[in-house]
């Protein structure tokens, strides 16, 4: 496409991005309006039931939902709906003193309610026993005691996942948790959702303090680009994750504020062990042939660390000490290639081997601007080795059904690596060798016993040296058999006008809204 036909392509959605948030109450209708808080975000979620895929997120995101722990700016542990806790002496019971507030609709949080919303959890959504199993839970009046099967170091980090934010279950009888969102006790209460936009309004029972907001509305804008030029325009008050391109356009700073940090995400791509790439010379190479400097140096800007590991260098997990034994080597990679019997053998610039071509699928999806340039970078790389690499481009809700099941080649994610505070779960979702449906989240087929038996020590060990020993162990076996392609760790940011104050964007992802946005004085 050309310059002139792209200028005109981006104004034109950009147009119809402005439309369609005035048409929503946006802009200039709302210019002076302090009551209205307006946020543009790109929206995953098809649903506000929060044990739906990772819709919890969302739900906790915009200001709905709180868990019984959080995490502040530097991930350590603090209390929420829980405001204290302490372990029983054999490390398998957790004793919570549930805090004596009410959910939105005015009924009480008490042990009993958390108790039934963490039951009806487990029952809806099979990811939750991949956290921790409990052999019993017991309420009493704010005491709330829960007995896992075995010792769980990272409960505390658990239960501030979003998936056990804590909902009124007895509110289910009226109201649709999917469509109406759920009853939580977070500043928010939602009044109308569907994918395009939400419109919260404000917890007349908040606990927390002052809500400063009436209504907080909050389009979905998928595309970066129409993001920035909707924050610009004063379509919307805030942005979440303007793209590294566009981050200049808000250097005025006294119209914007910019929060940018180094988040605990990573861009990999799964590399499916069953496929095509299963071949551990075909999977180094592979691995080998991407530019990963010159993808997050020069194409994305300097706005992403270059990929080599699983954790982040954001996170002290070794990255430096760690190895990467299929660092860029275009040389080694075509090497790796002939010696794994793939040739050029009809002229075409594509290997093949038994008639059939070096052909891989490379599965993304595009609300994170980042991915194509990812997919396409990677594609122009492997075709100098090659290999003939197809970028299939699906709906964010498919990666879950997708990734389960193996139906890729390759399958990029932007994921967060310490969401429970360490990186334990994320390395073991992933990695962990999936028998008899135990860990559904590996679909790839990547197994290996000195690895899995590195995840059940790490399952049971307390001391926090200990455990980033065993983690960067295990990111070393990963490392050492091309488990994956690693290709990035990003920033992550939050743009708001200077017409209000407090929307910070924090390391783990989740706490979006909060009554700490307010109107600048």
């Amino acid at each position: 496409m050309g310059k002139k036909k792209r200028w005109l392509a981006a104004l034109l959605t950009g147009c119809m991005a402005a439309a369609l948030l005035t048409g929503c109450g946006g802009g200039n209708q709302s210019a002076g309006d302090k009551t209205t808080l307006k946020v543009g975000v790109t929206n995953f979620a098809d649903s506000l039931e929060p044990t739906e895929n990772a819709f919890g997120w969302v739900v906790v995101r915009y200001g709905i939902g709180e868990t019984l722990t959080q995490f502040d700016e530097k991930m350590n542990i603090q209390p929420w709906l829980a405001e204290s806790w302490e372990i029983s002496d054999d490390k398998l019971t957790w004793i919570f003193k549930i805090r004596d507030v009410k959910f939105s609709n005015g009924r009480p949080l008490t042990a009993a309610a958390v108790k039934a919303s963490l039951e009806r959890t487990f029952a809806k959504n099979t990811r939750a026993a991949t956290f921790f199993k409990y052999t019993n839970m017991e309420a009493d009046g704010q005491t709330l005691k829960i007995t896992t099967d075995k010792p769980a170091p990272s409960m505390l980090g658990y239960l501030a996942d979003p998936l056990f934010l804590i909902v009124d279950v007895e509110s289910e009888k009226e109201r649709n948790f999917a469509t109406q969102g759920p009853i939580g006790t977070g500043p928010y209460v939602c009044e109308a959702f569907v994918k395009e936009k939400a419109v919260m309004k404000k917890n007349p029972n908040y606990w927390g303090g002052e809500v400063p907001f009436e209504t907080i509305e909050i389009p979905s804008i998928d595309d970066p680009n129409t993001r920035a030029m909707a924050l610009q325009s004063g379509e919307v008050d805030m942005a979440v994750n303007i793209a590294a391109g566009d981050i200049g356009l808000f250097s005025d700073t006294a119209k914007f504020h910019v929060d940018r940090i180094a988040s605990l995400r990573t861009v990999l791509a799964r590399i499916n062990q069953k496929g095509i790439l299963g071949d551990p010379k075909v999977r180094a190479a592979f691995i080998s042939m991407t530019d990963r400097k010159a993808y997050n140096e020069v194409i994305l800007k300097g706005t992403f660390i270059p990929g080599k590991a699983p954790v982040p260098p954001s996170l002290d997990y070794g990255f430096d000490q760690l190895t990467d034994p299929n660092a860029y080597n275009v040389e080694r990679a075509k090497q790796l290639l002939d010696e794994a019997g793939w040739k050029d053998t009809d002229g075409d610039g594509i290997r093949d081997k038994d008639g059939k071509p070096l052909s891989v699928d490379f599965i993304i999806y595009n609300s994170r601007a980042e991915l194509p340039i990812y997919a396409e970078a990677v594609q122009a790389d492997a075709k100098k080795v090659g290999i003939d690499v197809k970028v299939k481009t699906v709906d964010y809700n498919l990666l879950d059904k997708i990734g389960i099941n193996g139906e890729y080649d390759l399958l990029i994610s932007n994921i967060t690596t310490a969401n429970t505070g360490d990186p334990e779960i994320y390395l073991n979702w992933y990695w962990r060798t999936n028998i008899n449906g135990n860990n559904p989240q590996n679909g790839s087929g990547y197994s290996n016993p000195a690895y899995d038996a590195l995840c059940a020590d790490l399952a049971v060990e307390f001391d926090r040296g200990k455990r980033r020993q065993l983690m960067i162990d295990m990111q070393q076996i990963l490392l050492d058999d091309g488990a994956a392609l690693f290709l990035g760790y990003p920033e992550t940011n939050i743009i708001s006008s200077t017409k209000i104050t407090g929307a910070i964007m924090h390391p783990a992802d989740y706490y979006w809204i909060t009554n700490k946005i307010k109107p600048a004085k």
